[in-house]
């Protein structure tokens, strides 16, 4: 039986000191809902599309929102990129219900343990903390290796067998001295992979526009997982509203933000 989350007010402290701007997915839902159902986006006529990380912590607020809007179409691969590409983009928009909007969610994700330490996390019945994300900490390390000159000469740069990691370490190469720069790597990563993941989302978007009906909010971000025993958290840093010609035609982050006070 999985346990609910408790409020914990140092720990929430602890977080938002390390992330400035995240609130937990709780209180992400409720004022992200509201904002939407005020714009006409009401489950039943909203189709749910997300793009997060294949890991199992990601599906924390997945599932949230699927009880608002009901199951998802899922996007995402490792790390989060949208790995379906404009071929998903197209099929999940045929899916969107007549008449109806689509609210897509995407967002890298990063771990945080109980005493603050970023990169890592505690998971319901393993011993030992995680990395996390383990996708992007290995895209990171591989790019290390290559601003470090220790970087090993072979003749397979890409594999059928793991695809999704060689582009993931593809799409973080532009990246290296920004990396090599912060103060923590492994606060700066989601980050980084936020800004690549932001260029192919909106990309896709702009790509199927044609099949978008009523209209789409975009809400993007970074997840950050916590322990079992917490509320895991998401630092919002897009959220866009489409109109059905594919236009930005309002940015809703000011409305969410003034809604946290």
């Amino acid at each position: 039986m999985t346990s609910i989350p408790e409020e914990n007010a140092e720990f929430d402290m602890l977080v938002k000191s390390k992330f400035p701007g995240a609130i937990s997915n709780r209180e992400l839902e409720s004022k992200v809902v509201s904002i939407l159902s005020d714009m006409g986006l009401a489950p039943g006529k909203t189709l749910l599309a997300t793009s997060l990380c294949c890991d199992e912590l990601a599906r924390s607020l997945e599932n949230d929102l699927n009880e608002v809007y009901g199951h998802n179409f899922n996007l995402g691969g490792l790390a989060g990129f949208p790995f379906a590409g404009t071929t998903g983009f197209g099929a999940m928009a045929a899916h969107v219900p007549d008449n109806g909007y689509c609210f897509l969610v995407h967002a890298p994700h990063v771990g945080i343990t109980r005493d603050g330490v970023i990169g890592k996390v505690e998971r319901s019945g393993i011993a030992l903390v995680d990395k996390c994300c383990g996708s992007a900490i290995s895209a990171s390390n591989y790019l290390k290796s290559i601003t470090d000159g220790g970087a090993e000469i072979t003749t397979k740069i890409q594999q059928f067998s793991d695809f999704q990691q060689g582009a993931v370490q593809q799409l973080i190469l532009p990246f290296g001295k920004r990396l090599n720069d912060a103060e923590d790597r492994m606060k700066e990563l989601p980050y980084a992979l936020y800004d690549s993941q932001d260029i192919l989302v909106r990309d896709i978007i702009s790509t199927g526009s044609g099949r978008i009906k009523k209209g789409l909010a975009l809400l993007g971000g970074i997840q950050i997982n916590t322990s079992p025993e917490t509320f895991d958290y998401f630092h919002p840093l897009r959220f866009d509203f489409y109109d059905e010609n594919g236009e930005v035609v309002e940015d809703l982050l000011p409305r969410l933000k003034v809604r946290f006070l």
